[in-house]
C-alpha cells in the first residue's frame, strides 16, 4: 500500500430524527461487492417498513470501485452525499446504508443532502477509525521481574503488544513500525539494562486506532 489506508474500527450504526424522519446509518467493514450486496440485503429484511434504504460503497485500497442509491430519494441527495463522506473520511472497504422511516415532513433537497451526509458522519465519529499499517512483528524475551517495568513502557510509548508467552522467560511480542525499529530497541535495551533478546519474526499489517477522525 502505498498510500495511508483507513477503515472503520468495526460495524455499528447511529441514528438521529430530523423533522420526525429516522435516519439510521448501518457502517460495515466488506471484502468485495458481494459481500456488501448481502449486507445490504440484511439491511432490507431487518427494516421491512422503512421507506428508503439508501447506500454507498467503496472498494479497494484506491477505491476503484465506488457505488450508491438514491434508493427513491430525489436524485443525488442521498447516496452522492453517503459516498462523500466515506471519501471525505478516506475509507476503504466500507458500506454505509442509511434507512430513512419518513416523519410525514418534507425535508427539501438542501435538507436531505444534509441527513445523508451527517448521520453516516456521525457514525463514522461512534465508531472510530484505524489505519492498516506495516509493522515488524518483534519477539522480547526478558526475565519476569522485568515484565512491569517492560508492559509500563509499552504502554506509554503506544506500542502494542500482540501476545505474552510465559515459559522459563517471558516473551512478547510487539508490533512496531518499520522506521522506528532501532529506536524502539534501543530504548528497550537501555530500559533493561541489556538483559533483553529480540527476534524479528517477519512483518505483517495491524490495524492502528485514530486517536482523533478529524485529525485526517
Amino acid at each position: 500500500m502505498t498510500k495511508p489506508y483507513y477503515t472503520i474500527t468495526a460495524d455499528g450504526t447511529s441514528e438521529q430524527t430530523i423533522k420526525k424522519s429516522r435516519f439510521i446509518a448501518h457502517l460495515f467493514r466488506i471484502q468485495d461487492e458481494t459481500d456488501a450486496q448481502n449486507k445490504l440485503a440484511a439491511v432490507r429484511a431487518a427494516n421491512p417498513k422503512a421507506n428508503h434504504n439508501c447506500f454507498a460503497y467503496v472498494l479497494g485500497d484506491d477505491d476503484h470501485v465506488q457505488r450508491m442509491s438514491d434508493d427513491g430519494e430525489p436524485s443525488g441527495t442521498a447516496g452522492s452525499p453517503i459516498l462523500e463522506v466515506l471519501k471525505t473520511n478516506e475509507l476503504h472497504d466500507v458500506l454505509a446504508v442509511v434507512t430513512r422511516y419518513f416523519g410525514g415532513i418534507k425535508l427539501g433537497a438542501g435538507g436531505l443532502i444534509r441527513a445523508y451526509n451527517g448521520t453516516p458522519a456521525q457514525a463514522i465519529e461512534a465508531i472510530g477509525k484505524v489505519q492498516r499499517v506495516l509493522q515488524t512483528k518483534l519477539a522480547v524475551t526478558i526475565d519476569y521481574s522485568q515484565l512491569d517495568a517492560l508492559n509500563y513502557h509499552l504502554q506509554q510509548h503506544a506500542i502494542t503488544t500482540l501476545s505474552t508467552d510465559y515459559g522459563a522467560q517471558v516473551t512478547l511480542k510487539i508490533a512496531v513500525d518499520q522506521a522506528a525499529l532501532p529506536t524502539v530497541q534501543t530504548a528497550i535495551t537501555n530500559l533493561l539494562s541489556g538483559q533483553v533478546n529480540f527476534e524479528d519474526q517477519g512483518q505483517q499489517y495491524n490495524e492502528v486506532p485514530i486517536t482523533s477522525p478529524h485529525s485526517l
